[in-house]
């Protein structure tokens, strides 16, 4: 018998390489993936009853080979190309995979996939599917449910993804020089989208998705090894690190949402802030400084403060400041209006926040009303901020976060109608 969690974790690990050999023999992304999937299976069924084969990875190739095999022909015979089947279909020999290719095997094709699965071709929510799936070797169930979404959906989803990548012609082979960085750039956005949700969940009951932060955490590290000279890379791995070190504090013995100030440090994961800080140190030298690094160093002074009080306010402030020029975006906006109230005071930071009321992006958004909450709670204005906190209530499908906000304005209601 083997552990069901060790088989799991196994699986995930071998999903690209294995998924790499046939697409790089066959041609056929899409067949390929499919085959993976179906070997994927009968290892989760045969492994933890029968134990691990002697060799994992070969024992999943073949049987991802055969699988290949099957699809193959049941295509040829559904198009009915006689001429093309007898020249192309496999004899009973070609069943078992050709001696090379456990050679190939020992070629890792991650980064290859990923680039596959970030292709400018396919929308955002399509890539973080096929990702997840192909790469990542998470069940289209588990993704459905990661998103919310029913698992039929979210199968629709994976296959319009995988025709567009067939439709498209797009060779397995790394990206020429010209289109790598365009590509990367890609290929990091996703990984950081699929962090995000997986360290704040976007709806649900549940605060965080540990197993897409965790497995976002674990391909930022594939691509880490495979490119550690990037300094964007190893920034975006410092980032996830750091900001997941701080989640055996984010929540009370409840489930109950803790805030940053509120945590206590002593449960921060130290030797993971340590692997972050190291990254980013290791980094920002390098150069050229972009968006993933410099939100790594703020993470970075956050973690490294002993005490909510100790924070080095000015230097995230001025740290925000520069990001801002590197990546217009609103929620970068609303945080360096924050750090602006950290070290100017909650008036300055309110007058900061006015801006965002006229941008779509984040005009009505929680997280706005949040911060304007805290800023009033801040100053002083406990009306406001129970107004603004039950306005962000309101406005997210998050559980944990709802909880969160209602309680802060019910305790400063209760304490405003004492006259505390």
């Amino acid at each position: 018998m083997t552990d069901d969690r060790h088989v799991e974790d196994l699986l995930r690990e071998l999903a690209p390489q294995v998924l790499g050999v046939l697409a790089r023999r066959f041609g056929d992304f899409s067949t390929a993936e499919d085959a993976v999937q179906e070997g994927l299976l009968a290892a989760a069924t045969q492994w933890p009853k029968e134990g691990l084969p002697d060799n994992p990875r070969g024992w999943l190739i073949q049987v991802a080979y055969r699988r290949m095999i099957e699809l193959v022909r049941a295509e040829q015979a559904r198009r009915n190309r006689e001429d093309l089947a007898a020249r192309r279909e496999p004899d009973d020999r070609q069943l078992a995979p050709p001696a090379d290719i456990e050679v190939t095997a020992d070629r890792d094709d991650t980064l290859i996939l990923l680039f596959m699965c970030c292709h400018p071709a396919l929308s955002t929510a399509s890539a973080i599917a096929l990702t997840l799936r192909a790469v990542g070797g998470l069940t289209t169930a588990e993704i459905a449910h990661a998103f919310m979404v029913p698992e039929a959906t979210m199968a629709q989803r994976i296959s319009r993804a995988k025709q567009r990548i067939r439709t498209s012609g797009i060779p397995f082979r790394m990206p020429g020089d010209d289109d790598r960085s365009r590509r990367l750039d890609a290929v990091l956005h996703v990984l950081y989208l699929v962090f995000n949700e997986g360290h704040t969940s976007s709806g649900g009951s549940d605060l965080r998705r540990v197993e897409l932060s965790g497995e976002a955490i674990r391909l930022a590290r594939a691509v880490h090894a495979i490119l550690p000279a990037d300094s964007e890379v190893t920034g975006l791995l410092a980032l996830m690190v750091l900001t997941e070190a701080r989640s055996p504090a984010r929540t009370g013995p409840s489930g109950e949402l803790v805030s940053l100030a509120d945590q206590d440090r002593s449960r921060w994961d130290a030797a993971a802030i340590a692997e972050g800080v190291a990254l980013i140190t290791a980094a920002l030298p390098r150069g050229p400084v972009g968006p993933y690094q410099i939100q790594a160093a703020i993470a970075a002074l956050h973690d490294e403060a002993p005490t909510a009080g100790e924070t080095d306010w000015p230097q995230i402030l001025a740290l925000y400041e520069v990001l801002e020029r590197h990546l217009a975006s609103p929620v970068v906006s609303l945080n360096r209006s924050v750090a602006t109230a950290m070290v100017h005071g909650p008036a300055a930071g309110l007058d900061a926040l006015t801006a965002l009321d006229a941008d779509p992006r984040m005009a009505g958004h929680h997280r706005l009303y949040a911060a304007r909450a805290h800023l009033y709670e801040m100053l002083g204005d406990r009306q406001a901020a129970v107004q603004n906190y039950r306005a962000a209530a309101g406005r997210t499908t998050s559980l944990p976060e709802q909880h969160y906000l209602r309680l802060r304005a019910a305790r400063l209601a209760a304490a405003d109608d004492s006259g505390a």
